[in-house]
């Protein structure tokens, strides 16, 4: 088995909603080579009703997040065999948000879980705060126009931008890097986007350098949910956090049906169902079956 190098960058770029993490990191990625690490937001099912109304659907956009994150974090120490990893976010930011919609028992137990996963986390050798005023942050989002953030409470992104001050007001678990992000347009500016560049290059310096090498192998197969309780924990205790971690796949194989069923039509063009949506499908049907045995409760008509 091939060794995992230490010799190649994991960079993440963090920021408000609309900064244009996605933006620089695609932007950054001919210069550095290596792979790229998207957040796969469109794949949420729960994102569009959580804008239209987040007391009620905080819960379920967050833990889909937070399992949807982890999943990709888990791919980082293999991708970097192959060169420097660019990520459009890194892990903490989960908390963040969760800190922020919600409250009560569903952040309790959304807490517990994190801690959990997080420690299995990979973290980033350079984390790049773009920085902006919540004017720059609205007017980005206006131009972006995806439609379920048209309705983009204001208040929402300040309070937003706040967390991200707090977070990395006194942020030293890894080398941070922060870019002023109101007046450089790295979009139509190769100036600019050479400069932030060579900002992260001096950054890096003397820690590690990017190289180039063979792309990685294909995605490895989705895992199974079992959460570990804490060894003090009761045997009906135990038994809960089970049926949560059946709960929590479910929850991930109906956000990739979603994704399947938003990237291409039911049926193709001579009427049959497409191989990657009919797999989505078995898979949420397989994790609905297996939520249902543990409950003792039957997920078939009869």
């Amino acid at each position: 088995m091939q060794q995992e190098t230490r010799d190649t960058p994991y960079i993440a770029v963090e920021g408000v909603i609309g900064v244009g993490k996605t933006t620089l990191v695609r932007l950054l990625h001919p210069r550095f080579g290596g792979e790229q690490l998207l957040e796969a937001f469109d794949e949420n099912p729960f994102l569009s009703s959580f804008y239209a109304d987040r007391a009620r659907y905080a819960f379920q956009t967050q833990i889909f997040f937070l399992l949807s994150r982890y999943r990709q974090q888990q791919r980082v120490p293999r991708l970097r065999r192959y060169g420097p990893v660019l990520a459009d976010y890194f892990f903490a930011k989960d908390r963040l948000f969760a800190r922020l919609n919600l409250e009560g028992d569903e952040l309790t137990m959304y807490e517990r879980l994190y801690d959990a996963l997080a420690e299995k986390i990979t973290p980033p050798d350079l984390v790049i705060y773009l920085r902006a005023s919540t004017e720059t942050l609205m007017a980005r989002i206006a131009m972006r126009d995806r439609p379920y953030e048209r309705q983009m409470d204001r208040a929402y992104i300040e309070a937003l931008r706040q967390a991200y001050e707090r977070l990395f007001a006194d942020y030293d678990e890894t080398p941070l890097l922060v870019i002023e992000s109101d007046d450089v347009d790295f979009v139509r500016s190769q100036e600019d986007l050479e400069s932030i560049e060579q900002r992260i290059r001096a950054a890096l310096a003397g820690v590690r350098q990017p190289r180039l090498l063979p792309p990685p192998p294909a995605m490895e197969p989705a895992i199974t949910w079992e959460l570990a309780p804490h060894a003090e924990e009761s045997a009906e205790s135990t038994a809960n956090w089970h049926v949560i971690g059946d709960y929590l796949a479910l929850a991930e194989a109906v956000g990739e049906l979603g994704g399947a069923l938003a990237r291409q039509r039911p049926l193709d063009e001579g009427g049959s169902i497409p191989p990657a949506l009919r797999s989505a499908v078995q898979q949420a049907a397989h994790a609905l079956r297996r939520l249902g045995r543990r409950l003792g409760i039957p997920t078939e008509e009869r």
